[in-house]
C-alpha cells in the first residue's frame, strides 16, 4: 500500500511540475513535505537524503559566474575570436564553438545571456535575422553541458550519485570519457551548421572593444576547475569537498569586491543571481526520491523497465537513450535525471553490468534532447526570450530546422560510442 501511495504522489508531482512551470520549487517542496508527514519517509532522512555537495556546487558556480558575466570578460573574448573568422558565416559557427566551450564550465542559460548580444550586434551590422545566430549559440550550450562535471545541473547530478570527480569526465576507468564522447558529437552536429548557414558569406564588420572592468573573476573560474582537478587526487575527502571549493571561491570573489567597494552591495548583487528556485527544486526532489526509494518504487521501476528490454542490454540501453531524448523535448530535465539516476542504477543490477553505460547513456539523451524543440531547455526558452525582446519572432519550424539534425548527429554519435566504450 505504501509503495502505491508513493508511486501516485510522485506522479501527481510531476504532472504539477510540468504543468506549473512557474512553481515547480514549490510543487517540490510541497511534496517533500507530503512524502515525511505521510510517513513515507522517516523525518530523521530528510537532511541525509539531501545532495549538499551538489547544491553547494550548484550554488558557488552560480555566483562565480555571476561575477565573470559582471566584468565583460566574455564579451572581450567573444570579440577576439570574431576578429579571426572571414565571413558571417563562420563567425556564427565560431560564436556556437565558443558557447559550447564556455558552457562545459559555465550554466548553459549564463552562457547565452553572456553571447546572444554579440550575436544580436552582428546581425544588426549585417543586416541579417539573428534568429540562427541564437538558436545555434543555445543549442551548442545545451550540448556541451554534459562534458564536464560542471557544465549542467544534470551532469552534477550524475557526477554526485555516481561518485565521479573532475577528471572522471575526461578520463574514467583507462576509457575516453564523456568530455571527449560530448567534443566528438559536437564535430558532427557543427557540420549541420556549416551546412545550414552556407549562404552567409558576406564579412564580419568589426565595430568597437569592450574594455574588461575586472580580471579577478577570470582566475576565479580558472581557479574553480583548477581545484577541482586537485580535489579530485585527495584520498577519502568529505563528500561535500567539491561544493566548499565553489561556494568558497564564490565567496572569495564576493568578498574581495565588498573590500574595494567599502561595503557588502557586491556580495548582495551576487547573491541575487543565484538560482534559488532550482535549488530549492533539487533539495525537494532528492527527498521526493527518497521517499519513493524507501517505498520500494525504484526497484519496481527498474523491473518493469528490465522487461520492457527483454532482460537485452542493448535493447534497455536504446530504450533509455532514446526515451530520454524524447522527453527531455518536452520536459525539465533535471527533475527527469534526478529521478532516473537511481533507476537506472537499479536496472544495470537486475541486467548484471556496469551502470555506467545506463548513466552516460541518460546523459546523453537527457542533456542533449532538449535542443530538439524551443521549450526543451532553459538555455532555448533564453535565447527566444532575448529574440522576441529584439523584435524577432521564433516560429517552432524555424528552431527545429536546426535543432533536430543538430540533435540527432550530436545524440547518434554519442549513443554509438558509449555503447562500444561501455557495453
Amino acid at each position: 500500500m505504501t509503495m502505491y501511495l508513493a508511486l501516485g504522489l510522485f506522479a501527481l508531482t510531476y504532472v504539477l511540475l510540468l504543468v506549473l512551470p512557474n512553481v515547480r520549487a514549490y510543487v517540490a517542496a510541497a511534496s517533500a513535505a507530503l512524502f515525511v508527514l505521510l510517513g513515507i519517509l522517516p523525518a530523521g532522512e530528510v537532511l541525509r537524503a539531501v545532495d549538499w555537495n551538489v547544491l553547494l556546487m550548484i550554488a558557488g558556480t552560480m555566483g562565480t559566474v555571476a561575477l565573470f558575466i559582471e566584468s565583460k570578460m566574455p564579451s572581450r573574448l567573444a570579440e577576439l575570436l570574431l576578429a579571426r573568422v572571414p565571413s558571417v558565416r563562420w563567425a556564427i559557427v565560431a560564436l556556437a564553438v565558443f558557447a559550447g566551450l564556455v558552457s562545459a564550465f559555465v550554466d548553459n542559460v549564463a552562457t547565452v545571456l553572456m553571447l546572444a548580444p554579440v550575436a544580436l550586434a552582428i546581425a544588426e551590422k549585417q543586416r541579417i535575422s539573428p534568429v540562427p545566430a541564437v538558436i545555434a549559440i543555445a543549442v551548442s550550450s545545451n550540448l556541451q553541458g554534459a562534458a564536464t562535471l560542471v557544465g549542467d545541473t544534470t551532469s552534477i547530478l550524475l557526477g554526485g550519485y555516481a561518485g565521479m570527480n573532475f577528471l572522471d569526465f575526461f578520463v574514467f576507468r583507462g576509457k575516453m570519457g564523456m568530455f571527449f564522447v560530448v567534443q566528438l558529437g559536437a564535430l558532427a552536429a557543427t557540420a549541420v551548421l556549416c551546412v545550414y548557414l552556407r549562404r552567409l558569406t558576406q564579412p564580419v564588420m568589426r565595430e568597437g572593444r569592450t574594455e574588461v572592468t575586472d580580471v579577478f573573476p577570470t582566475w576565479l573560474m580558472a581557479g574553480t576547475v583548477a581545484l577541482l582537478i586537485a580535489a579530485s587526487f585527495l584520498p577519502e575527502k568529505p563528500a561535500v569537498t567539491n561544493g566548499l571549493i565553489c561556494m568558497g571561491l564564490f565567496l572569495l570573489g564576493a568578498g574581495r569586491r565588498c573590500v574595494l567597494e567599502k561595503g557588502i552591495r557586491p556580495l548582495a548583487e551576487a547573491t541575487k543571481q543565484l538560482d534559488y528556485q532550482t535549488l530549492l527544486l533539487l533539495a525537494g526532489l532528492f527527498v521526493v526520491i527518497a521517499g519513493v526509494r524507501a517505498a520500494g518504487v525504484i526497484d519496481a521501476a527498474a523491473r518493469l523497465l528490465a522487461g520492457f528490454g527483454g532482460g537485452n542490454v542493448f535493447a534497455v540501453y536504446s530504450l533509455i537513450v532514446w526515451g530520454s531524448v524524447l522527453l527531455s523535448a518536452f520536459i525539465d530535465n533535471i527533475p527527469y535525471v534526478a529521478a532516473m539516476l537511481p533507476v537506472t542504477a537499479n536496472l544495470a543490477q537486475i541486467l548484471g553490468v556496469e551502470p555506467y553505460l545506463l548513466y552516460f547513456g541518460l546523459l546523453t539523451g537527457a542533456t542533449l534532447g532538449g535542443n530538439l524543440t524551443p521549450i526543451g531547455a532553459s538555455a532555448n526558452i533564453t535565447g527566444i526570450g532575448i529574440l522576441k525582446k529584439a523584435g524577432y519572432t521564433v516560429r517552432t519550424g524555424d528552431f527545429m530546422k536546426i535543432g533536430v539534425p543538430f540533435t540527432l548527429c550530436a545524440v547518434v554519435t554519442g549513443y554509438v560510442l558509449i555503447w562500444f566504450l561501455w557495453r
